[in-house]
């Protein structure tokens, strides 16, 4: 049996009967700090470490190999969600302002960005990520795909999506002036 084949196995073995405990383990490092869920941050490393394992060299302490990946897909989330999560009022949130304020007229540009940053915050994290990603953070869909595995078109659906239930909180908020 080769070594491409001795690793699969492991791994599989070991998602296959530890996968409580790891969810256990995720839950317990991020339920303060994410917005991602346990089971996602697991089916993420494990794509990469199954999509991998004819490149590592025989992994004797899976457990410990396991462990480590998912520690640090743990450190890369909680990177990016506190950059995310403090959304301060800059040149970005006012560009993102500004085009909403184009459909409104006689709504001020300066009562839109709290109004703003309080509905991003309330979007669903996938739709509120590829806003923040994408207006705030200047990364493109090609960035954000190679580094999270989702498709070009479906973040770009997301982002889509995130700006039309923006339009619709705005008009809401404009109508109740």
């Amino acid at each position: 049996m080769n070594s491409e084949s001795e690793n699969s196995k492991k791994l599989n073995d070991f998602f296959g009967s530890e996968y409580r405990s790891l969810k256990i383990y995720v839950t317990n490092r991020i339920k303060d700090t994410s917005s991602r869920s346990a089971e996602d941050i697991i089916q993420d490393v494990a794509l990469k470490l199954f999509s991998g394992a004819d490149r590592y060299a025989p992994i004797n302490n899976v457990a410990g190999f396991v462990y480590r990946s998912i520690k640090n897909r743990i450190i890369d989330i909680m990177r990016t969600t506190k950059k995310t999560e403090q959304i301060e009022i800059n040149s970005e949130l006012l560009d993102l302002a500004e085009m909403m304020h184009q459909s409104t007229d006689n709504y001020m540009l300066e009562e839109m960005i709290p109004v703003l940053k309080f509905h991003i915050k309330q979007l669903k994290p996938e739709y509120r990520n590829i806003i923040i990603a994408v207006d705030f953070e200047g990364y493109s869909y090609k960035e954000i795909s190679k580094e999270t595995g989702i498709p070009e078109g479906t973040l770009m659906s997301r982002r889509h999506r995130a700006i039309g239930i923006l339009y619709k909180k705005l008009g809401s908020e404009i109508n109740k002036i």
